[in-house]
C-alpha cells in the first residue's frame, strides 16, 4: 500500500498499541470465537507467570479452539484470582492453581507450558519443563545472562520438545517482507543498521521503602536464584525489568525484539567488538539500576550495528519511537511494528539542485495483522506435527538475540570496548567474562552445564 510518508509515520505510531505494545484481548469475545473440539484434538496448557505478557500469550493461545487451559501458576495468589476471573468471562472453567511451578510440571495432563515469568527464572523453568516432557512457549529474553543462554541452547539441543521463543515479530508478515527486501540487494551496500527504542511513557521509578510482602505472595519463590533481598514493591511485577538481579533493562527487553531483526537483516552473527555509553541521565535519582539512556555499537566486518534507547522521550530516529533501519548506498529501509518504508538516496546534482532518487520510495503498513496470534499458531502447528523445523522463533533465534543484547550490557558495565573471541565464546577481557556468568543463589544451580 503506497502512502504519503508523513501519513505513514502517523498511522504507524497510532497503530503501535494495536500491533505491539498491548495484546490484551476482550475475554468476552473469546467465548464467541471458540468452538468445541473432541478430546483427541485438545491440547492442555499450563501457564507459569500470569501477570503480564504470560497472560497475553495465553489469551492468544485461547483463540485456537483446541487449546484447553487447565493450570495457572503464580507466586501471587491475587494474580491467580484476577486471571481466573478473566478466563471465566471467556467461558473457561477455573484452572487448577499452583504457586510452585514444579508442582504444575508434575501434572501429567499438561502438554504445553507457557513461561511468562521474570527473566531470571526463564532458564530454570525451561530446563525443568523439558525434563518433565513438556513443549514450551518461553517469553523473551530467553535468559538473564549469557551463561544461562548457553545452558538453554544445550538443553533444547538435546531434547525432542518443541520450544518457541516469544519474539513474535518473526511471524509478523510485514517484518518478513521487509527483510526479504533488504536481502534483495536493492538498497545497495548496507554500511550501518540501527535499532532503537525511545519510550516516552516511561517515567521515574519512585524510591520506595522496603516492606512486608503482600498477603498471598510467596516472595521466596519469586526470588528463586536471585540474591536474597527484603521485599520492595519496585522490584516486583512490572518494574523488575529495571534491576540487574532480574533483568537487563531496555537493552534486553525491547533490544531482543529489535536487535533480532537487525541481526536477521544483516545476516550477522556475533560482533568482533562492542562499545556502550550511557547511564541514568534522565532520572539520575530514581530507584532503577539499569541505564535510561544507552548507545551501543557492535563492530562487524564491513558494517556496524547501533542500538539506542531512551526513557521519557519518544523522539526516536525517522520520527519513530522504535524501529530498525538498514542504511544502504541506494536508500534506507525503516521498519517498525506499524509497517516499513524505503527512503531513497539521491544523486547529487549540485548545491541547491534537486537530487535524482536512486530508487523508488515505498511504504507498506502491517494491515492490522497480529504477529502474536500468528506466532502462537505457528508454535501449535509445530506441536501437532512434531516438527521443530517450522518454528519461526526456535531457541537459536532467541539465543542469538539475547547473547548480543547481553553483550551490550557487558560493555556498559565494564565501561570499556570489549572484544569477542568467537572460538572460545567469551571475551578477551577476564573482567568482562565475569559478567557472562549467572549469579545463582539460594541453592539453585545453572542446569545442563
Amino acid at each position: 500500500m503506497l502512502q504519503n510518508r508523513r501519513s505513514f509515520i502517523r498511522k504507524s505510531t497510532a497503530g503501535l498499541v494495536a500491533t505491539g505494545a498491548s495484546f490484551m484481548f476482550p475475554m468476552e469475545l473469546l467465548s464467541m470465537m471458540r468452538k468445541k473440539v473432541g478430546p483427541n484434538d485438545t491440547i492442555n496448557v499450563g501457564l507459569i507467570g500470569c501477570k503480564g505478557m504470560g497472560f497475553s500469550d495465553l489469551s492468544s493461545f485461547l483463540k485456537m479452539s483446541e487449546i484447553n487451559v487447565i493450570a495457572l501458576c503464580d507466586v501471587d495468589e491475587n494474580v491467580l484470582k484476577s486471571r481466573t476471573a478473566d478466563l471465566q468471562k471467556a467461558g473457561v472453567k477455573k484452572p487448577k492453581w499452583y504457586k510452585d511451578y514444579r508442582s504444575l510440571l508434575d501434572n501429567k495432563d499438561i502438554d504445553v507450558v507457557i513461561i511468562g515469568t521474570p527473566d531470571h527464572w526463564h532458564c530454570l523453568q525451561l530446563a525443568d519443563s523439558l525434563q518433565a516432557g513438556k513443549d514450551v512457549y518461553c517469553e523473551k529474553p530467553i535468559a538473564n545472562s549469557i551463561q544461562e543462554a548457553d545452558s538453554m541452547l544445550i538443553g533444547v539441543g538435546n531434547s525432542d520438545r518443541m520450544v518457541q521463543i516469544g519474539q513474535w515479530q518473526r511471524s509478523q508478515p510485514h517484518f518478513v517482507d521487509a527483510i526479504n527486501f533488504v536481502h534483495s540487494g536493492a538498497l545497495g551496500e548496507i554500511r550501518l543498521a540501527k535499532a532503537w527504542a525511545y519510550q516516552g511513557w516511561m517515567k521515574p521509578v519512585p524510591i520506595l521503602a522496603d516492606s512486608k510482602a503482600p498477603d498471598g505472595v510467596d516472595y521466596d519463590m519469586w526470588l528463586g536464584p536471585a540474591p536474597t533481598r527484603a521485599f520492595n514493591a519496585n522490584r516486583f511485577h512490572f518494574n523488575f525489568r529495571w534491576f540487574w538481579d532480574y533483568a537487563g533493562g531496555l537493552m534486553t527487553d525491547w533490544g531482543v525484539h529489535l536487535m533480532d531483526y537487525a541481526l536477521y537483516g544483516m545476516k550477522a552473527g556475533y560482533p568482533k567488538s562492542v562499545m556502550a555509553l550511557g547511564g541514568k541521565f534522565a532520572y539520575p535519582n530514581d530507584a532503577s539500576e539499569t541505564p535510561d539512556t544507552l548507545q551501543t555499537v557492535y563492530e562487524y566486518d564491513g558494517f556496524s550495528i547501533l542500538w539506542e534507547h531512551a526513557t521519557g522521550i519518544d523522539g526516536g530516529n525517522y520520527g519513530r519511537n522504535h524501529g530498525i533501519a538498514f542504511i544502504g548506498n541506494n536508500g534506507t529501509l525503516v521498519l517498525d511494528r506499524g509497517g516499513w518504508e524505503v527512503i531513497p538516496e539521491k544523486e547529487f546534482q549540485g548545491w541547491g539542485k534537486e537530487g535524482i532518487p536512486k530508487m523508488e520510495a515505498l511504504s507498506y503498513d502491517n494491515k492490522g495483522v497480529s504477529g502474536l496470534d500468528l506466532h502462537t499458531k505457528n508454535f501449535i502447528e509445530a506441536v501437532k506435527k512434531r516438527d521443530s523445523s517450522i518454528l519461526t522463533a526456535p531457541l537459536q533465534v532467541g539465543y542469538d538475540a539475547a547473547v548480543v543484547s547481553h553483550m551490550g550490557n557487558v560493555a556498559y558495565k565494564t565501561g570499556n570496548r570489549v572484544y569477542w573471541d568467537k572460538d572460545k565464546k567469551e571475551f578477551t577481557d577476564s573482567a568482562a567474562n565475569e559478567f557472562i556468568k549467572a549469579n545463582y543463589n539460594n541453592g539453585y544451580k545453572v542446569p545442563f552445564l
